[in-house]
C-alpha cells in the first residue's frame, strides 16, 4: 500500500511528519527518522483501523500572495 508522507520543518528543529490518509502524525530529527516514525505510527494505526487501498495520491502545491 502506497501512502503519503508530508514533512514540514519544525521551527524548533527536525520535522513534523503527517499521513493525510490516516491522520497519523509524528516527528523526527531528520527526514529519514521522521518518515520511519511515521511508517511505524501508521502501521500501528492500520492494525486497529484497517482501510482499503485507494487510488494513488496526487500531491501538489500552490502559492498565495502575502497580505
Amino acid at each position: 500500500m502506497t501512502l503519503t508522507a508530508l514533512l514540514i520543518p519544525d521551527p524548533e528543529g527536525g520535522y513534523v511528519a503527517i499521513n493525510p490518509e490516516t491522520g497519523t502524525t509524528t516527528q523526527g530529527e531528520s527526514v529519514s527518522e521522521a518518515v520511519a516514525n511515521l511508517k511505524e505510527a501508521t502501521e500501528l494505526y492500520l492494525e486497529e483501523f484497517p482501510m482499503e487501498s485507494g487510488g494513488r495520491p496526487l500531491v501538489t502545491t500552490f502559492e498565495i500572495e502575502h497580505a
